[in-house]
């Protein structure tokens, strides 16, 4: 798990005697040196040594979305990933280790690619993506069904199991958030369904997965499609009031995207600044496990802000 100390960000790692608190720095060092000696070794003995290192990692990402500081956690989630690639040439089918991959490449193309650069976000969020699927193309029939047609995949994710949410919300948010950004590709969109498909899974079988996920997707996607195209509105405003509920308003992102989206397509400038606002006001430490995706909310938050009387 994560800590804070005068020393900066640092993470706790079990011992046989107890518990340590290494500098993030430190430890990210010790699993590099760890990974390069495994890469060096032959069959079980390599897979036991990257699945060591795999599971330190999860205290490494603990420690990223506790992080508030922006330019702390973009220095260190980039070479991280690189290290996440690695361990998977290692150990290419090892799920735990992929699912990293996608959060990891998710969270990095929204919260640092996607406003420099939609170019250079768009192949983020596709690795992201691809990440995901590679652990459900290990389900029965899911790799030919995702190729295939719309049927045929609902029908392949009827077959998963609750234990595949997380797989399939981050497999889901990274294309959704691809065709996002590349509306204007009528051919992209056209995969738009299926991404619904995924998240529709999600809506039934967790909800509450990454407070509320899955509600926070479809607000954005009805709130985004004009009305006169086939846009909802108004089911736009329901999933995302819903998606607040789950994490008590304290997962600022919801904020952001209700506002982003609904508030601007239905011109409710009155409910896009009190959104915006109770973000900015909001502590940074109102929910600590996400101090980083609220982070970006409000750094997100303040751009929108600046930008009220052009989009009202």
């Amino acid at each position: 798990m994560a800590r804070r100390s005068r020393a900066g960000l640092c993470v706790v790692v079990r011992n046989k005697i107890g518990y340590i608190l290494l500098p993030f720095r430190t430890t990210m060092r010790i699993l590099s040196a760890l990974l390069v000696a495994s890469l060096s070794m032959q069959g079980c003995v390599q897979t036991i040594a990257i699945r060591t290192v795999g599971g330190i990692m999860e205290y490494g990402f603990e420690a990223f979305n506790e992080e508030s500081d922006l330019d702390l956690a973009r220095e260190g989630l980039s070479g991280n990933l690189k290290l996440l690639e690695a361990l998977i040439k290692g150990d290419p089918d090892n799920e735990q280790i992929l699912l990293f991959a996608a959060q990891g490449y998710s969270a990095y193309a929204l919260a640092f690619a996607e406003d420099d650069s939609v170019e250079r976000a768009r192949p983020i969020y596709l690795r992201a993506r691809d990440y995901a699927f590679r652990i459900l193309d290990q389900r029965s029939g899911f790799k030919n069904a995702r190729k295939g047609s719309l049927e045929e995949l609902r029908t392949a994710v009827s077959a998963l199991s609750k234990d595949d949410v997380p797989a399939v919300f981050w497999a889901a948010f990274s294309w959704g958030s691809y065709i996002n950004i590349t509306r204007e590709d009528a051919i992209v969109m056209a995969d738009l369904s299926k991404v619904d498909a995924l998240m529709e899974f999600v809506l039934v079988n967790d909800p509450s997965y990454y407070y509320g996920g899955a509600d926070l997707y479809f607000g954005s996607i009805q709130g985004t499609i004009p009305a006169v195209l086939g846009g909802r509105p108004e089911r736009s405003k329901e999933h995302f009031e819903k998606s607040l509920s789950f994490s008590g308003r304290k997962f600022l992102m919801a904020q952001v995207m209700y506002a982003k989206t609904y508030c601007v397509q239905v011109q409710d400038r009155d409910l896009y600044k009190k959104l915006l606002d109770e973000v900015g006001d909001a502590s940074i430490d109102i929910l600590p496990e996400v101090r980083l995706p609220n982070a970006v909310a409000k750094h997100k938050a303040r751009r929108l802000l600046s930008q009220i009387d052009e989009l009202f």
